[in-house]
This record gives structure tokens, C-alpha cells and sequence, in this order.
């Protein structure tokens, strides 16, 4: 959470580079975009504030906090000199089973079996080249849909955390 520091004064100097491309107020809080295109970095800026004053960001204690200092961490950079670094929460291998996983989903949603769900995402060969009951694509898929049903009940706040030794 970002917020004015107005008591802080010179103290801290207004965010680098902060110029953002478009704005809009919304009750008390107000939406900037700074930057364009995939880099474009959405602040939220709360109370009556503009994005040349100083700001403050506020980090509650829970087991979040590390999760919210790196990402306050990366904002920083990518304000200083854009692009942002990279998020590396996710593997290139973890981003394309999310993306299976949305297209599972939405398949399901549709009314799709799982077979038909399979033929979409590994192709009608790979699918009809194996016994449908023993298929390990079967198993794949049955365990996306599982899967992503837990991510769109809540388990998509996961995809924010770093993954922790318990």
C-alpha cells in the first residue's frame, strides 16, 4: 500500500521517473499507470494524493512480509530503470502449467469432457495413439481440472508467495 508522507517533507524524495501515462481517480484512492506495455507498472495510491508528492509504502507484519518486501523491492527498481526485474515466483515450466491449467478450466466451465479438454491442449493424436482409459494424457488432464478448480477457489493467492520450507 502506497500513501502520501507529507509529514516526511524533503526528507524523502518523490518516486524516480514517476511520471505516469494515465490516471484516474476512484473514491479515495487514486490509479496511476507508470509506464507502457508489459512494463507498465499499476499504483494505487490512497488518500488525497498525487504521484509527485512523497510516498511511503506500508508493509504489514503477518507471514506475507517477505513476499510484499520483494515485491516493493522490484516496484523500486522498475521505477528507477524500467523494465522491472524479472518475477522469478514461477519457473518458465510452472507458467505453462498455469496456462494449461486457465485452459482446463475453461473447458470444463464449457461443459468439455476430459477427452475433448486432452485434444485441445496435446493435440487429437497424441490422444487417439494411446487407450483412453489408461492414457497417461487422461491422468494429465483429469489432475489439471482438479487442479485448477483449487486455483480459482482461492489457491490463485498462491501464485503470489514464494514458495517456503515448512
Amino acid at each position: 500500500m502506497l500513501i502520501a508522507s507529507p509529514s516526511l517533507g524533503a526528507a524523502i524524495a518523490p518516486l524516480p521517473a514517476l511520471a505516469p501515462s494515465a490516471t484516474r481517480r476512484s473514491g479515495h484512492e487514486l490509479h496511476a499507470i507508470h509506464g507502457n506495455g508489459p512494463d507498465a507498472v499499476h499504483l494505487v495510491l490512497l488518500g488525497a494524493i498525487c504521484p509527485d508528492q512523497p510516498l511511503a509504502a506500508i508493509v504489514p507484519l503477518n507471514n506475507d512480509t517477505p513476499d510484499r518486501i520483494e515485491a516493493i523491492s522490484r516496484l523500486w527498481a522498475g521505477l528507477r530503470a524500467p523494465p522491472p526485474p524479472a518475477d522469478l515466483r514461477a519457473t518458465p515450466q510452472r507458467r505453462q502449467r498455469l496456462r494449461r491449467m486457465l485452459r482446463a478450466f475453461d473447458g470444463r466451465t464449457c461443459r468439455a469432457t476430459y477427452r475433448e479438454i486432452a485434444e485441445v491442449m496435446f493435440g487429437v493424436s497424441r490422444v487417439a495413439s494411446d487407450s483412453w482409459k489408461t492414457s497417461a494424457l487422461r491422468d494429465s488432464t483429469i489432475r489439471l481440472v482438479r487442479d485448477s478448480r483449487a486455483m480459482v477457489d482461492s489457491g490463485y493467492r498462491d501464485l503470489l508467495r514464494w514458495r517456503r520450507r515448512r
